[in-house]
């Protein structure tokens, strides 16, 4: 893949304390196969599946141990330019961007609710190999219970329009690239506890949802919600037996009637 477009979600990793506890994990429930440790760069272990990088996993540095959770990163042409605009439009960037030998120059940021992404300017690693196949990166989707703060930040930083599902029930909006919708936003009801604060949930595409959901949870995973039909697909929200929280989609097994949406 070329690099992608500015604000287009390009690649995901996650900090295990357990690194090969995770290895084993999401290489049963997703397919994944791993490349060698990187010992140059804190021992960052890419995911592949048919031979195409799709995530990766690392263990945390010193000082960092501490919950796992998913990060997704959005592309960058300037990662300074992008963590200047972060800066001006409430964001926090904790870690200034830091150029990764001739890979790239990444990022990681907060939106002003607090959900946690990374910003990735691409070099020789362009991120995602391949995207929407079984195993591979799907979709992703802020949480927040504070939808204005994430509204007004993310147009303002990346280039993206947005539309809002026409529905009393729930708050959900999504952002655009041109035609391409490329993220979500999601507000978090009563059904998050309080101590949860706002984060990017990452999907992965999977062939069967169900079949996913069974495996995870037979290896340590818990089922958060799910598995539900959707006209995007099946799919179920799911934590590892780390804690980090990530979904499962069957892009195949769809059903229902797309939603209303209001450009706004």
């Amino acid at each position: 893949m070329a690099v992608q477009p500015e604000g287009t979600p390009c690649w995901a990793d996650a900090m295990f304390s357990d690194v090969e506890g995770a290895k084993s994990f999401y290489g049963d429930v997703l397919g994944w196969t791993f490349g060698d440790a990187s010992s140059e760069y804190g021992n960052y272990t890419q995911a592949y599946v048919d031979g195409k990088a799709v995530a990766a996993v690392v263990p945390p540095m010193p000082g960092q141990e501490g919950q796992s959770q998913w990060c997704l990163y959005l592309a960058s042409p300037d990662a300074t330019a992008t963590a200047a605009k972060i800066r001006e439009n409430g964001g926090q960037v904790l870690m200034e961007p830091m150029q990764v030998g001739d890979f790239g120059t990444m990022c990681l940021a907060s939106e002003p609710s607090g959900a946690v992404f990374g910003v990735w300017q691409g070099g020789t690693h362009e991120g995602f190999e391949a995207a929407g196949v079984s195993g591979a990166y799907a979709w992703a989707e802020v949480f927040t219970r504070e939808p204005a703060k994430a509204d007004g930040f993310f147009p303002a930083v990346f280039p993206y329009s947005a539309r809002q599902v026409d529905d009393t029930t729930f708050d959900f909006r999504v952002y655009n690239l041109g035609e391409n919708t490329v993220l979500g936003r999601m507000q978090m009801g009563d059904e998050f506890p309080p101590e949860v604060p706002s984060y990017v949930n990452v999907y992965f595409s999977v062939d069967n949802c169900d079949d996913a959901v069974a495996k995870a949870t037979k290896l340590g995973g818990i089922l958060r919600f799910g598995p539900m039909d959707s006209p995007f697909g099946r799919f179920a929200a799911l934590s590892d037996p780390q804690g980090a929280s990530f979904s499962v989609i069957d892009m195949t097994t769809t059903q229902g009637e797309m939603p209303e949406m209001t450009d706004v």
